[in-house]
């Protein structure tokens, strides 16, 4: 109790509810409360990144996932209206198949993160390494060429799917 700080709290805290809302994910019979739980372990993750100092990937994280994947997912569950007497109904078997299959890449997981310390995985970083400033200084001096490249290709991309799906004018 007596040596933590504000960030140790808090990054307690947002792992708890994040391992929670996946837990929720998980075992949530409704395919819809599926989907909102997720969204909500994606704002948890996003929280831990904020806690990293990466808040340009802490943003992204939450436009991206929670803002676009997550409502396209909503959309396709809602209109594919899934039901419980559609829903095939599943073995014994094979539920106690997956049970151990996922306890044993639990088991895998857990075995190569402990040997990480020997490897000498632990990096120490600067504090200042996920801000949006340090970012676009890399961006725009060192890979300044790979990036230009990278809007020509989506450029090309852009014409070439406006040009398939244009109308032929007879």
């Amino acid at each position: 109790m007596l040596g933590y700080t504000i960030t140790q709290w808090l990054f307690g805290i947002l792992s708890f509810l994040s391992i929670m809302f996946a837990l929720m994910v998980v075992f949530s019979r409704n395919p819809v409360n599926s989907i909102l739980y997720l969204v909500l372990t994606f704002f948890c993750i996003a929280g831990l990144y904020l806690l990293l100092n990466a808040q340009f990937l802490a943003v992204v994280h939450i436009v991206v996932y929670s803002g676009a994947i997550m409502v396209l997912f909503l959309f396709v569950i809602m209109l594919m209206n899934l039901n419980q007497d559609n829903e095939p109904q599943r073995a014994t078997l094979n539920k106690i198949i997956a049970g151990v299959s996922g306890g044993m890449l639990l088991v895998v997981l857990v075995g190569s993160l402990k040997g990480g310390e020997q490897l000498g995985l632990q990096s120490y970083g600067s504090s200042q390494i996920g801000l949006v400033k340090n970012l676009g200084k890399v961006l725009f001096s060192e890979f300044l060429f790979p990036f230009e490249i990278a809007s020509i290709l989506l450029l090309a991309a852009l014409v070439g799917s406006i040009m398939i799906g244009k109308k032929e004018i007879k």
